[in-house]
């Protein structure tokens, strides 16, 4: 079981969102069978077996084992992720796009962002899994509390000014066998923990 799928099919991502599958996926994060499920959902076993059909059509549940019950084969499904993340690619027509109004200081331009670094992300893992790779990423994630206004846009201005050092002393165009990165730096408000 991977740790984060990425859905990038927009029938995969309908079918994903319906409350009952979503239930269902996060009840098969352990594997169980139709039966089972049915009395911890509160369903008929044959509407519970439907939706994981679909949801196996999907991907986004595998059959873990079979069991032999009396006359009967019992399937006992498990989820393929523990969590499932939508790429904006699921909505490709409408997806954002940071480059139809860059403002770096607007959080919809940083939303755009973020939904270009989902895709991305999610389009690596893709092809990654496909090849039995690995992708190379880094990520650093924190919190900082600016006693002012004045001192976040210092602080700001601080940090694009050693970022673009950094990319200056580090990029090489010209780079026989080098490779592109994308380098995301975000900063917004804290959402306080409940």
């Amino acid at each position: 079981m991977l740790d984060v799928a990425v859905i990038e099919d927009p029938a995969t991502a309908e079918v994903s969102l319906d409350p009952v599958r979503a239930r269902l996926l996060a009840e098969l994060a352990e594997p169980n069978s139709a039966t089972t499920l049915a009395a911890k959902v509160g369903l008929p076993r044959q509407k519970v077996n439907y939706h994981l059909r679909t949801l196996e059509q999907h991907g986004l549940v595998e059959l873990a084992e079979e069991r032999r019950k009396g006359n009967m084969t019992e399937r006992v499904m498990r989820a393929t992720a523990a969590s499932y993340v939508i790429s904006p690619t699921a909505l490709a027509a409408v997806q954002p796009d940071p480059e139809r109004a860059p403002d770096r200081l607007s959080a919809r331009w940083l939303l755009a962002v973020a939904a270009r670094l989902v895709r991305d992300v999610g389009n690596l893992l893709t092809g990654a899994a496909k090849a039995d790779k690995k992708v190379a990423t880094f990520a650093l994630d924190g919190e900082i509390r600016f006693a002012t206004a004045a001192d976040r846009a210092a602080f700001a201005e601080e940090l694009a000014s050693a970022v673009t050092a950094l990319v200056a002393k580090y990029h090489d165009e010209a780079a026989p066998g080098g490779r592109a990165h994308r380098v995301v730096v975000a900063v917004h408000p804290s959402i306080p923990k409940e």
